[in-house]
């Protein structure tokens, strides 16, 4: 096996080289919306490190959120950017090993750091006289680590048994990242135990932390429709549809990802369908949190008050 999974020393990312005559429009395209996912959440970032209104342990998930989304597309989108204003697409297998290691280390933590603010609306909305109690600095800084070493230990553990596998060729990898489908494509020999070890895994990372925000919400649903007030039911909805419409685009896209067979990947769509876990979502998280969040809006208007000039 040793021998074997030597052969192919580096993978070619395809990606789009399929669509010759828009590299430039693409690239440009690409560019734009890394600057802005970047930017947007930075701001969120620097917002909530300086407003003290933005002080809650909501605001810092949130925070930890907005950071996570920036490494989580650095880990893609420059090399996407250089592959497609280069032309030149190669990938040394080390390379590809690390790429894919980051890439499930900041999404598994993303998955699990969404369970976590789940759980802050949970208790904000259905145990809010406990809220401080329940959800101290010490709390949060313990769920914020239990995110990030579960992230560490999936992007670790999947990473090292797919590449223990031994590669043969072809090395062309019919994506524009190195994801766990389309390489497992390439994988030598008959690969159904380890396929059916992977999804079980994904499975795990995936569903364990949705499950449990189901079961958050299933509960906030509940306190809420138990609210004799209307304007109270309407103030808790807008806390949590943020977040709500944040989990249906990472998980929808997620699920349909990785707990599938090999054999359902198709090159055509399936990069594209990537995009909205990889690309979409990290841009629209600022866009979402910033657009129906009145704390974060009216942050935002003090800090442009404060930049414009002192009347003389």
């Amino acid at each position: 096996m040793s021998t074997n999974s030597s052969v192919v020393a580096e993978f070619i990312l395809v990606g789009f080289s399929h669509l010759a005559n828009l590299q430039g429009w693409l690239f440009t395209f690409f560019l734009a919306v890394y600057l802005l996912t970047v930017a947007g959440n930075l701001l969120i970032v620097l917002l909530v490190s300086t407003d003290s209104a933005l002080q809650s342990p909501m605001y810092f998930f949130l925070r930890m959120l907005s950071a996570l989304e920036i490494a989580y597309t650095s880990v893609t989108m420059p090399l996407l950017l250089h592959h497609l204003l280069t032309g030149q697409r190669h990938i040394p297998r080390s390379g590809c090993a690390l790429q894919m290691f980051f890439f499930l280390f900041f999404g598994a933590t993303e998955c699990c750091l969404l369970a976590a603010m789940a759980y802050d609306r949970y208790v904000a909305i259905c145990k809010p006289l406990r809220y401080t109690l329940l959800l101290s600095p010490r709390v949060c800084l313990q769920l914020a680590g239990l995110a990030w070493a579960c992230g560490a230990m999936v992007g670790l553990g999947h990473t090292s048994f797919i590449f223990s596998l031994p590669f043969c060729g072809p090395n062309a990898i019919p994506h524009f990242f190195c994801e766990i489908q389309p390489i497992l494509q390439l994988v030598c020999g008959d690969t159904s135990l380890n396929e059916l070890q992977i999804i079980l895994a994904a499975a795990l990372i995936i569903l364990c932390p949705f499950g449990l925000i189901l079961g958050s919400y299933g509960h906030i649903l509940a306190t809420i429709f138990r609210m004799p007030s209307v304007a109270g039911r309407r103030k808790a909805f807008s806390t949590c549809s943020s977040h709500l419409l944040v989990v249906c685009l990472f998980y929808g896209t997620a699920i349909f990802i990785y707990i599938r067979p090999k054999a359902s990947y198709n090159p055509a769509t399936d990069p594209v369908l990537s995009l909205f876990y990889a690309v979409v979502t990290p841009i629209l998280n600022p866009i979402i949190y910033s657009l129906r969040n009145t704390d974060v809006k009216a942050a935002l208007r003090r800090t442009f008050q404060k930049m414009k000039p002192a009347d003389t």
